[in-house]
């Protein structure tokens, strides 16, 4: 079986280390579940984010935030969201449920050995390795 795939998704904690859940990749869609929610998000965000994550060349706060907080400028969950970001809007493709970005996305990136993470209790950073 090959890891990231549903029937072998990716095993990951969130940077503080207080909430597991899974991700794996079906078609274009990258799908997470934490507990009963699942979110989506398009499944280029992977690349695309390592490669800002890259373009920054220094650790960027996550900034993880509910689709109906504002993100943290400056932040991947800003990015995430934003207009000049590669697919001009929202990774996230349920509606209702396209925030968390930064807070779900940065712990695959570093399961996959393309980002490292700080582990604190809050206020986390990510950058591209």
């Amino acid at each position: 079986m090959t890891e990231g795939t549903e029937d072998d998704p990716w095993q990951l904690t969130t940077a503080p280390g207080s909430s597991n859940y899974v991700m794996y990749v079906a078609g274009d869609e990258l799908i997470c579940q934490v507990g009963s929610t699942q979110l989506k998000y398009q499944a280029r965000a992977i690349d695309d984010l390592h490669a800002w994550l890259s373009e920054q060349g220094d650790w960027v706060p996550l900034g993880a935030a509910d689709e109906q907080k504002p993100a943290a400028e400056g932040s991947v969950e800003a990015w995430g969201r934003s207009e000049s970001n590669p697919v001009g809007g929202w990774y996230g493709l349920r509606k209702g449920y396209r925030g968390r970005f930064g807070m779900y996305l940065p712990p695959l990136l570093e399961k996959l050995g393309r980002a490292e993470l700080t582990h604190t209790p809050r206020n986390n950073s990510v950058r591209a390795i």
